[in-house]
């Protein structure tokens, strides 16, 4: 570090308390030399960092981030003394926060590294904490998609999402769009699923007045609707094979035509798009066309699905608690939250907050129980048959038995209660006549 010029770090601490993004220098002994005003406000928490070691501020670590189990980006970047981007879990004055950060190795004027700036921008489109609102998540499936995000977002390239069905493959295309250069721009959705082939051209390219039957003025279409934001085609890998020619040719020019016109117009967009099928072996199958999977699959990102990232369901669980209560100050007991940390979810995400929002009307109290969240309990079960002054209208059974007595205990419940004749009764326990009376008689 002594060869490193007298003059170049003030010079460099200088240019860095202009810059908008928070920034700290720190040396090879990851020790802090200097912050900028805009890391001060955003992570300081009103105390000095100058002299501190960037692990024990970042994570409250008392070892470097690599020794901990984390990517160290200035470990790696001393190592081949190129610049290293990882997101991380931050401490911030607000809690832990999702934050991209990046290390550049500075070199002194023999050319060796001497320093290192690292830049941090709070991922403000995902939380790590229970949020009423966007993704949340902290589990290492979540964080890798997130980082993968957040690289391309303020790219143009486009991005194809892939994941199962209620992953929340939507919030991630509008992270995209907020992350990225378009983001004063609108976010269209176009669910492809449900668009037939007579729709797609109208629903997408608009159609001049008088275009068909029905066509009373003229539409805008959603490309047009999108010129200048983003354009998140859902489900894409439900567009049949016809329609695939035309999209294609809309991605490849930029340009298409109004139905009914002959005017050529363009369309500026950033193209997000999303399946939960297997896209590649429809490519292999040639059930989707194979030029058009590679242009809209320039930077694929696995969104995971809720298997994938366990750990994140009791922070899910109290999002969607926050988002669905309705101002009630509800919590889940200890059972409840095992139960749907163990639990399958073959809707992933949709179907979580869908068990949660009918726990709470379940609950009467303040806690969510055990038996609130039991998924197999369904709400559409008929309610049982008023109890008359003569009659039991139901059959319990207190501690096991023999499979044979039990029969015999259920043959005498059903003859003490059933109103028709034999016949109609062996309809009803869905057996045979003759199967009946010789389980009667073997009942006594």
């Amino acid at each position: 570090m002594t060869s490193f010029s007298a003059t170049a770090l003030p010079e460099l601490l200088s240019f860095l308390d202009v810059q908008v993004e928070p920034s700290i220098v720190m040396d090879a002994d990851y020790r802090i030399v200097a912050a900028n005003r805009a890391y001060a406000r955003e992570f300081g928490q009103g105390q000095s960092v100058s002299g501190r070691h960037c692990y024990e501020v970042s994570h409250h670590f008392t070892v470097p981030c690599d020794q901990a189990g984390e990517s160290c980006p200035l470990r790696m970047s001393l190592e081949n003394g190129q610049i290293q981007r990882v997101l991380h879990l931050h401490h911030t004055p607000r809690g832990e926060e999702h934050v991209d950060v990046e290390t550049t190795p500075i070199r002194d004027c023999d050319g060796r590294v001497g320093y290192f700036v690292e830049t941090l921008r709070v991922v403000k489109q995902a939380s790590s904490r229970p949020a009423t609102e966007g993704l949340v998540g902290r589990s290492t499936a979540f964080n890798r998609m997130l980082a993968l995000a957040m690289r391309v977002a303020p790219t143009n390239a486009s991005v194809l999402l892939l994941g199962e069905t209620g992953t929340g493959k939507e919030l991630v295309a509008q992270l995209l769009h907020e992350a990225g250069r378009n983001a004063n721009g609108p976010f269209v959705v176009v669910d492809c699923a449900g668009l037939t082939e007579s729709l797609f051209e109208s629903e997408l390219f608009g159609y001049e007045k008088g275009a068909f039957t029905g066509a009373a003025h003229r539409k805008i279409g959603l490309v047009e609707s999108a010129s200048g934001g983003t354009l998140f085609l859902d489900e894409v890998g439900d567009i049949p094979l016809p329609l695939q020619v035309k999209l294609l040719r809309l991605l490849e020019t930029g340009t298409y035509r109004r139905v009914g016109s002959i005017e050529t117009l363009r369309s500026d967009f950033r193209l997000v798009c999303a399946t939960h099928r297997d896209i590649r072996d429809m490519v292999d199958r040639e059930a989707f066309r194979r030029d058009l999977y590679h242009r809209i699959g320039v930077f694929p990102i696995h969104v995971p699905s809720l298997a994938e990232r366990r750990e994140d369901i009791p922070l899910l669980a109290d999002s969607f608690l926050r988002r669905v209560a309705g101002g009630r100050n509800l919590r889940f007991s200890q059972e409840a939250i095992q139960k749907l940390q163990n639990g399958d979810y073959s809707g992933n995400i949709r179907e979580l907050r869908n068990l949660i929002e009918r726990a709470i009307i379940l609950a009467d109290g303040d806690e969510i129980a055990l038996a609130h969240v039991a998924t197999e309990t369904s709400a559409a079960e008929p309610l049982p048959p008023q109890p008359d002054s003569t009659r039991t209208t139901s059959f319990v059974v207190v501690e096991p038995m023999a499979l044979d007595d039990l029969e015999q205990r259920y043959l005498a419940w059903v003859l003490a209660n059933f109103d028709g004749d034999r016949k109609s009764l062996a309809a009803s326990l869905k057996v045979g006549t003759r199967t009946l009376y010789r389980k009667l008689r073997s009942a006594g």
